[in-house]
Formats: C-alpha cells, structure tokens, sequence
C-alpha cells in the first residue's frame, strides 16, 4: 500500500502515531541538542547566559519561520497535489519552494546583520550581554541559508510521507549540531574557543549536513515526488500559491517570537540573573514547539493530502486528534515542571536569583501548556487546509493579551515578575480556545480559491 492511500484510508490514530514518531524522535534530539548547548553556555557564566537568552528567540524565529510557516505550507501544498495525483503540480510546487527559502535566507541575513545591534538594544540589550548575543547572531545570520534550506528540502520530503528519511537527516543535523557546538565552544586540539559564538557554528554545520541529505533523497532515491531542476519554467503563480498560506503564517511565529521577546525586555529591567532566569523558563516553551511540531507537521500532511482527495470530514477528524496527542503531552511535561520547576532550572544555573524567577515562571504557565499546544497543533493541521486565518488570530489575540497586560503591570508602583507571567499563561489559554472553536464551528468548510 503506498503512501497516500494509507494516509486515506487506514485508521487515523495509529497512522498518526506512524508519520509523527520519526518528527517526535528528531524533534527530542532537537531538544537535548538545544538543552546541551544552553548548559555548554551556562558553563561560560551568567553573562554569556543572559546573552543567549536575548539571542535564542531569534534562532527559534527562524526555525518556525522556515520549518514551520513556510515549511507547513510547503508540506501542505505539495501534499495536496500528491493527493489528488499531480506529480509534475507536486514538482514545481518543490522546485519554487527551494527557489522562495533562498529568498528569504536572504532577506533574513540582511535584517539582522545590519540591524541586529539595534534589534537586540530594543529588546533590553546592554553592555557585555548585547555583546554576547551579537557573537551569537551575527555567525548564525551569516550561515543561515543552510536553516532555510533544511527546513525546505524536509517539508518536501515530509509532503511525500516518508516521515523517516526527513528524521534521518534532522537527527544527522542535530548530532552534528550537538557535538561540533561542544568543540567550538569550548575548543578542542587545534580548534579555538569560541565562546558563544561557537553555538552558531555548530547549529549552521548542523543543518548543512541536514541539507545534504534530503537533497540526495529527494534527487535520487523517492519514489514519490523526485525532485527535478531542469524543464520547470519559473514562475510567479507556484511562490505566490505557497506564500497565500506561509505569508499569513508567518503571523504565527513573529507573534509567538513577539511574546517571548517582550516580556523579555521588561525582565531585563529587574537585573541580568532574573533575565537569565526567565529566558531559561521560556525556552521550555520554545522546545515544546518542535515538539509539538511532530504530530503538527503529521496532521499537515495528513489534513492536506485529504483536503486534495476531498475528504473532509475525515481531515477534520485527524487535525482533532493530532491536537488531542500533543495537548496530553505538552500538558504533561508542563505539570511536571510546575510542580518541580527545579528539574529544569537547575539544568542551567546555579545562581539562586536565576532559579527562583525559572520557577516563578515554570509555576505560573506550566500548568496551560496544554491550551497552547491545542492550539499549536491545530494550526499546523489548517496549513494542510489551506485555512489559516483564524488560528493566526488567536496567536495575535494571545499577543495582544500580553502586551496589554504587560503594560499594566510595568505601571504599577511595585510591580512583580509573578504577574507578568500571569498575562502569558491567559494569553495561551485564549490562543487554544479560539483556535479550537473557530474550527469546531466550520473554519475549514469555508471556501477558498
């Protein structure tokens, strides 16, 4: 039985089960990979530490951007033309997507490398943590086309439902990015120490090696959808196809990203230990978002190659229960953490003043993980819609609940960390609870051209 035709008609829980595992396993990796090098950098002292706090959102930026903004649209438009039997469709939609992901790299390059300064300044920045994070940005923008381009050729190969071989090449990745991180950090023989610049260097080898091997994949060996280069005239219509879904989609991240980097700034008004602390706890909820990612991008391509063979009750019924798997597991890991948030905390630091504000953190938004990831889920299932608007509102609302929020407690004459997080943990619950009714009510049934 190939692979569409499983995904059409064998039971749905198990066939989640099947194309999410490989994502979960290359997204664990992810996360100890992740984990390792905040602990190589936390070996470096708090002020390298902090720096990363203020760096580390602008490389999950990118990670949801590419992999999962355009990449889900990637995945869920490919799919879709896989569904309904449209090889040569399914190609060019391949071919522009690569052609789009440079692009962007491009463009992304460019913003931080001349703005970054300014950008990090904005978001609280100062002295020797703005030049820690600098270290950091300046390598990792300059190398990251290899992001884009990873996360690409993966989504391709994801629309196909080998769910294996782009875990194969994310693990590669990842190892790579893992071992090489501990080597240019700390130096090795002959190599230097880097500092916290050698994290870039290891997250773009990282994904260089990701690259390669989907490439090869998708050029030699899938049956499926081979990638071609040559015959393909170049136009505007399949980028725009693609963008029409990644372009609303990009809402998304920036505002997740927006989230974060936000309270940030106002935690870098109570001192460099409670910011440190902070950007530890928040980036808990950075890695369940590739968590999350692994039924999202199984629900992607499940809801979009059903979208193609118009069956769409039965695609409403696999968005509902990728969200189910990854709202139990989320919701687990943040009860752990909430009521032992020193498991996480003391990963990091040993400075007690970074400790407590990790926990008051962990304790507040812990428990609502799982209304996040509710609706995380189903928004990586409406991009193998096509239907996207109303979970991008929902993170925009949870957006705007923060900032208001925010606001008002920095007006206060005594404000507390604890509040802040408060505005975060309401801002999830109504990003899940939107998401969900909105496509309870008939979101998907709408029409679109």
């Amino acid at each position: 039985m190939d692979q569409k035709l499983t995904m059409l008609v064998s039971p749905i829980g198990p066939t989640l089960v099947r194309l999410a595992a490989p994502n979960i396993l290359s997204m664990l990796v992810l996360l100890v990979t992740l984990v390792l090098e905040a602990w190589f950098i936390g070996q470096l002292g708090t002020i390298p530490l902090a720096g990363l706090a203020l760096a580390f959102p602008m490389f999950m930026l990118m990670m949801m951007l590419s992999a999962g903004s355009i990449g889900g649209a990637i995945t869920g438009a490919v799919a879709k033309k896989l569904g309904a039997g449209d090889i040569p469709k399914a190609q060019e939609l391949a071919l522009h997507s690569l052609l789009l992901s440079l692009v962007l790299a491009f463009i992304s390059s460019l913003i931080f490398l001349s703005a970054g300064k300014w950008i990090y300044t904005l978001l609280g920045g100062r002295g020797l943590v703005l030049q820690q994070a600098l270290l950091y940005s300046d390598f990792f923008f300059s190398g990251c086309f290899s992001i884009w381009l990873s996360t690409a050729l993966a989504a391709i190969v994801r629309a196909t439902g080998n769910m294996k071989v782009a875990a194969i090449g994310v693990i590669a990745g990842f190892i790579v990015q893992a071992v090489f991180s501990g080597i240019f950090i700390f130096g090795l023989g002959p190599i230097p120490s880097l500092g916290i610049t050698g994290a870039a260097v290891g997250a773009v080898l990282g994904f260089s090696v990701a690259a390669i091997i989907h490439l090869y994949f998708l050029s030699r060996n899938c049956k499926e959808l081979p990638l071609i280069f040559k015959g393909i005239k170049i136009t505007l219509l399949p980028i725009m196809d693609i963008l029409r879904v990644g372009g609303l989609s990009a809402v998304n991240p920036f505002c997740s990203w927006a989230t974060v980097v936000l309270i940030g700034a106002f935690m870098a008004d109570y001192g460099v230990d409670v910011l440190a602390g902070y950007g530890i706890g928040a980036r808990l909820e950075f890695l369940l978002i590739p968590l999350i990612f692994g039924f999202g991008a199984a629900s992607t391509v499940m809801v979009g190659t059903h979208f193609g063979a118009d069956k769409i009750d039965r695609a409403h019924k696999v968005g509902w229960t990728a969200a189910y798997y990854s709202a139990v597991i989320a919701g687990l890991i943040g009860l752990l953490v909430a009521f032992f948030p020193h498991l996480w905390a003391n990963l990091f630091s040993d400075a007690e003043t970074v400790r407590v504000a990790c926990g008051a953190y962990l304790k507040i938004a812990g428990p609502f993980y799982a209304f996040f990831a509710l609706g995380l889920c189903l928004y990586f299932a409406s991009q193998g819609a096509g239907r996207v608007f109303w979970p991008v509102l929902a993170v925009a609302l949870r957006f705007v609940i923060v900032l208001c929020g925010a606001i008002a407690v920095s007006r206060m004459q005594q404000p507390s960390i604890e509040l802040f997080f408060v505005f975060i943990a309401l801002g999830m619950v109504a990003q899940g609870v939107l998401t969900g009714l909105s496509i309870y009510l008939g979101a998907w049934r709408t029409k679109t051209k």
